[in-house]
């Protein structure tokens, strides 16, 4: 069939008009779900309110409660009873973690963490720094191992843009009850992101009170993960809070 100039381009104005309007109407349905990850559930998350951070920090927090989740600050002095009630305690790198109590360690609440520093205070990994844990200046890349679970995000094995431009990453070496999903590119002996399951061995034959994840940013870097970045942020949330 012969179509005229006007006609065919009357045919494809309507094809992009709806396939504008099918978007809009998705988007509200992709809002929902993603708002319903969270579902109310009390976060408790811990920085240094006195730092020079504190901006990125918020933007977290803003990030994790347009999930869905209800977020409450705390400084890093603050003692691990804040979180009686809470679903879920992150701690950011901008603490120092010398001013962190230890008593954070036993707690029997999921927590997440990218402060290396307290990876062996937690139990999650060696004492030894720049050997069991540590931070590797310039990344940019992970390689996903794991990629069926949960905290994969459901991207490819393999390696994985994370980072808009290269920036610094945390890591860790963990006890063997860990499940590991990422690891820094060409370096896989340095996991960048793990977790341990409730009852799970850490190090020191600690057993995890309740589930731990570690991820790898750094003090400043939230504002720097690409798209796939933010995908691994919100399945590590998610997991350690029991969502997924």
């Amino acid at each position: 069939m012969h179509l005229s100039r006007r006609a065919a381009s009357l045919l494809i104005a309507c094809g992009l008009l709806a396939g504008l309007q099918a978007a809009q109407a998705a988007e509200p349905a992709a809002s929902a779900t993603s708002t319903a990850a969270g579902n109310g559930r009390k976060v408790v998350l811990l920085v240094q309110r006195s730092g020079p951070n504190l901006p990125v920090d918020e933007k977290i927090r803003q990030h994790i409660e347009s999930r869905g989740y209800a977020v409450t600050l705390q400084d890093q002095s603050a003692s691990p009873t804040v979180a009686n009630g809470s679903d879920l305690v992150v701690i950011s790198s901008t603490v120092a973690a010398k001013d962190v109590s230890g008593a954070w360690r036993q707690l029997p609440v999921p927590l997440l963490t990218w402060e290396n520093d307290l990876l062996d205070d937690l139990a999650m990994t060696g004492k030894r720094h720049d050997v069991d844990f540590g931070e590797a200046p310039k990344e940019r890349y992970l390689w996903i191992v794991n990629a069926p679970h949960p905290m994969a995000a459901g991207l490819a094995a393999g390696v994985n843009n994370v980072y808009v431009k290269q920036a610094a990453m945390s890591w860790g070496k963990p006890g063997l009850g860990a499940t590991t999903i990422a690891t820094l590119y060409g370096q896989p002996e340095k996991a960048a992101i793990f977790g341990y399951e409730k009852g799970a061995t850490m190090d020191y034959e600690s057993l995890a009170p309740a589930r731990r994840v570690m991820f790898f940013l750094d003090n400043d870097t939230f504002t720097n993960l690409a798209p796939s970045g933010r995908q691994l942020f919100d399945a590590a949330i998610d997991w350690a809070v029991g969502a997924r």
